[in-house]
């Protein structure tokens, strides 16, 4: 279970960088299902859970990304794989 743990906050952290980088959440989907393997899914999920509990940032964040330019995808290819770089790995013990 310490697994399934580590790998959550991972992927939290992930999304976190997501929102750093002005991501929407279909370009944090599927940026993190081509670059990172994780299933669309799963992300959607714990970003609709960090909606729920930080409905005021989102209802900004969601205000903001609709008056910004979205990101090229040679931008944002760029930016996940920074991302990825930058992620702690998961240890397998």
């Amino acid at each position: 279970m310490a697994g399934s743990s580590s790998a959550s906050y991972i992927h939290m952290h992930m999304i976190e960088k997501c929102l750093i980088f002005h991501m929407s959440k279909e370009e944090c989907v599927e940026a993190l299902s081509k670059h990172a393997n994780i299933t669309p899914v799963i992300t959607s999920t714990v970003w609709k859970e960090l909606e729920k509990e930080n409905k005021e940032f989102f209802k900004a964040y969601e205000e903001r990304q609709s008056k910004q330019e979205q990101m090229s995808e040679e931008e944002t290819n760029q930016m996940i794989q920074k991302i990825i770089s930058d992620s702690p790995k998961e240890s397998d013990d």
